[in-house]
């Protein structure tokens, strides 16, 4: 990428709004502090400090800032920022000032309040000391002297206020410098005083402190001064103090009346400025980020332009080019900008297009790896296998519904919701996993409609193909009576499971059996469809060999043993009926599948039930062996294929390549020499093995190998988890229903209205707190886990890294989040 230095602002402007462009630092060994734009970065984060200062202050006097989501305002041009600059000191400097006026006034307002409240409180006090003079005078002879009377019988005085925390510390200071002899008068003031400084409530008390001597008046002061206490005059005629009072409470009144105005002019500059500072604030971060970016740009040896690398999507190269000449345009440069594509042997940063809907998926995904650039992304897939799976484990009508409910209030009020910031980071990751919420609700929705199940519960929607060929009487005196299906069961239920199965005793034996084999059946076609993936990357990267070498040996090894289980249960299911007349084919001879299975692996047999058989069909016993042994030809196949491959293969290359991926690419390429690969060849994470020595590689391969073998077998096992939680949800909330419902629906008429009212509201609690939260949560973990583990590690790799774009959208959300 090629600017010119006076159309670089203008052209970064526009590929910020683009956000389509990922650019690489060329001044890597520059300091940072030393790069061309640094003193434009310093002057941005002045405007910052600047703009964070109105703003604590606006939120300090309440004032609401307008939102303007909907009206974002684009990065200025230098002149624009001339004049913001000038505005934002010019209002920093008023509010500054104005705050600081403040503060005096309102010192200057505590200080006559305090010495208000010292003569209204200190009437009483005086009364006392003019009681003590008047005696002290009356003793005296005739002969004595008026000065004589006055020093020997009147008593000094000291007034003011102290903190009340601080009283009882300061009379006993006090009283120790003066050995008794201070005589201390104190009130605590009824209401409390605001500290200018921080606004925040004080408590104090005022008192008066009678004393005898200059030397002592000293020491009174020195301990008021040493517990910060506040002195005041305080006159000892009574007609003086009156006189004062009157003339503290009239400037307090205009000082009142000052400190309103001066509230007043401070609100009338904040709402002001309030109405602007959310644009100023989005347009300085957009013309920092935009010096923040030009210093990854070099500057050529003639100063004269600009030259940057980037990252560009190949279908956005034509909104880059845009970008540019608007750049340039905005400015009326005469000199064009523009980009050249050049070839690297770099790996390239991965990028997945996604919407609002796709974009929770992809965070899944991403959340365990970046995918390796052009490797085969599972988040399509996950759209669709990751709400099926949660709803396997989570199969309740009921349950599902209040999921659905809320998972589609999110969507359909999320321009509303979008606009809530403070919401929090659990809010936030519900709010951004709404279409997954969704639709797992509405997978839930159908698993328990085909569990028939709401809330423990079942529905009798098509009426039960189960019929009762009993008479009441046997029902009644019989608890252990059988219905057998070749008698009792007519024809198939329409939809999911027979609602009879909620009366019967062998009801979790009968849905034990079902969920097992179900869950096996789903986890042998996902891990399946998780190996044939694997053929989508080695064609893309054309490693034709690993079909051979590692895809069909993998698939084999699979389907052979374990696709061959899914297959038994299935043609047990079809084979076995209580209709049939040949015994073996009778539910009675029905063998078990995993014992057979067992027996295959070991090469082990079973002796059957007298007139059974111990295979499903003729030449089973022949085609078991043959699947295990190709399973285990399987095994070397994947061990020494791939390593021995590459010994006799690797010889034969030649590189021809000589790396360019330099500013200029293949644009400065010599004659005859070969272009460098664009990426796509030397992409895809660590699927190549070219460069390491061939005992890595068997070391490498062994360890794939070993890591397969032995995940078949585990990650098989691994999806009984679906069973295991499905059958742990149906009896919680069976349980739920049996232990608290239920209690309310058998009270008496009159006082199970009111009992009914309670149990019920305990009841939801539990259901949402329990089965939709905790047992939501937990299902939504093993799912997950299914995936990461299961599904994606048999094709999906996740070496890469994110494709993060200049994007002044992305940078304005990130630091609101923060």
């Amino acid at each position: 990428m090629f600017i010119q230095p006076e159309a670089a602002y203008t052209s970064v402007s526009e590929l910020g709004e683009t956000g389509s462009v990922q650019f690489r630092d060329l001044n890597c060994n520059v300091n940072i502090f030393q790069r061309k734009f640094v003193t434009e970065v310093r002057r941005c984060d002045e405007l910052e400090r600047k703009i964070r200062y109105i703003e604590t202050e606006i939120k300090k006097d309440g004032i609401a800032l307008p939102d303007i989501q909907d009206d974002i305002p684009r990065a200025p041009n230098p002149r624009e920022i001339i004049d913001l600059e000038a505005h934002l000191e010019k209002t920093e400097s008023e509010m500054i000032e104005l705050a600081q006026n403040e503060v005096n006034m309102k010192s200057n307002y505590l200080e006559l309040t305090e010495l208000r409240k010292v003569l209204e409180n200190t009437q009483g006090f005086f009364s006392d000391q003019e009681v003590l003079n008047l005696d002290s005078s009356n003793r005296g002879a005739g002969v004595v002297d008026e000065a004589t009377v006055q020093h020997r019988g009147r008593l000094g005085f000291v007034a003011g206020v102290i903190n009340r925390e601080r009283v009882f510390g300061f009379e006993r200071m006090l009283w120790r410098i003066s050995r008794g002899n201070v005589f201390l008068k104190r009130s605590d003031l009824d209401a409390p005083l605001n500290d200018p400084a921080t606004g925040h409530p004080i408590y104090k008390t005022v008192f008066v402190a009678f004393f005898q001597g200059e030397q002592l008046k000293n020491r009174i002061k020195k301990v008021c001064t040493g517990f910060h206490a506040s002195l005041y005059p305080c006159p000892s005629s009574h007609n003086e103090r009156e006189e004062m009072v009157k003339n503290v409470r009239t400037r307090l009144e205009d000082l009142k009346l000052v400190l309103s105005q001066t509230e007043d002019h401070r609100s009338r500059v904040l709402a002001t400025v309030s109405k602007n500072l959310p644009s100023w604030s989005i347009m300085v971060k957009k013309m920092k980020a935009i010096y923040h970016t030009l210093n990854l740009f070099n500057m050529d040896v003639t100063k004269k332009c600009l030259i940057g690398e980037c990252w560009v999507p190949t279908k956005d190269l034509h909104i880059v080019q845009k970008a540019l000449s608007d750049g340039s345009a905005a400015v009326g440069s005469t000199i064009p900008s523009f980009l050249n594509v050049i070839d690297t042997n770099e790996q390239p940063p991965t990028f997945n297009r996604t919407n609002k809907f796709t974009r929770g998926f992809q965070n899944l995904i991403d959340a365990y790896g970046i995918a390796s650039y052009r490797e085969c992304n599972p988040a399509l897939y996950t759209c669709i296998t990751f709400p099926f799976l949660f709803a396997v484990m989570f199969g309740d009508l009921g349950h599902g519904i209040i999921l659905l409910l809320f998972g589609a209030w999110m969507v359909l009020s999320e321009k509303k919701l979008a606009r809530i910031k403070n919401g929090g980071e659990i809010w936030n990751i519900f709010f951004g996993g709404r279409y997954i919420i969704l639709l797992m609700g509405l997978f839930s929705c159908y698993t328990g409609l085909i569990y028939n199940d709401v809330f423990s519960k079942s529905m009798n929607i098509f009426g039960s193909n189960w019929i009762n060929n009993y008479n009441t009487s046997t029902v009644l005196t019989n608890k252990h009576l059988q219905m057998p299906p070749n008698t009792s069961a007519v024809g198939v239920y329409p939809l999911g499971l027979d609602p009879i199965w909620q009366l019967a005793d062998n009801k979790i034996i009968f849905l034990n059996s079902f969920k097992m084999k179900l869950s096996i059946i789903v986890g042998v076609l996902h891990m399946v469809f998780g190996v044939c993936m694997s053929v989508c990357n080695f064609v893309h990267f054309k490693k034709y060999s690993s079909i051979f070498l590692e895809f069909v040996p993998q698939i084999l090894f699979l389907l052979l043993l374990f696709g061959y289980m899914v297959f038994m249960m299935f043609f047990k299911w079809f084979k076995y009926s209580p209709h049939a007349t040949f015994q073996p084919e009778t539910p009675g001879c029905a063998p078990s599948v995993l014992i057979m299975f067992i027996n295959m692996m070991l090469f082990k047999n079973t002796k059957p039930f007298v007139g059974c058989n111990e295979f499903m069909f003729d030449s089973q016993e022949g085609l078991q062996k043959t699947f295990v042994v190709i399973g285990l030809i399987c095994v070397p196949w994947m061990l020494l294929g791939k390593p021995l491959y590459i010994k006799f293969t690797r010889g034969r290359r030649v590189s021809h390549v000589k790396h360019n991926g330099e500013l200029t690419g293949n644009m400065e390429l010599a004659e005859g020499e070969t272009p460098l690969p664009t990426g796509n060849e030397q992409a895809g994470g660590a699927h190549g093995h070219e460069e390491e020595p061939m005992s890595e590689v068997f070391i490498h391969q062994g360890i794939h190998t070993i890591e397969y073998v032995l995940s078949t077998i585990s990650h098989t096992a691994s999806y009984l988890r679906l069973w295991a939680l499905s059958l742990a949800h149906a009896q919680l909330s069976e349980v739920l229903w049996n232990m608290v419902l239920s209690l309310g629906l058998k009270m008496p008429p009159y006082t199970g209205a009111i009992g009914l009212f309670v149990i019920f509201g305990a009841w939801c609690l539990f259901t949402l707190a329990i089965l939709v939260m905790m047992e939501g949560l937990s299902a939504f973990l093993h799912t997950l886990r299914l995936h990461w583990v299961e599904f994606m590690s048999k094709f999906y790799e996740g070496l890469g890294y994110a494709f993060q774009p200049f994007s002044f959208k992305a940078i304005i959300d990130g630091e609101e989040e923060e």
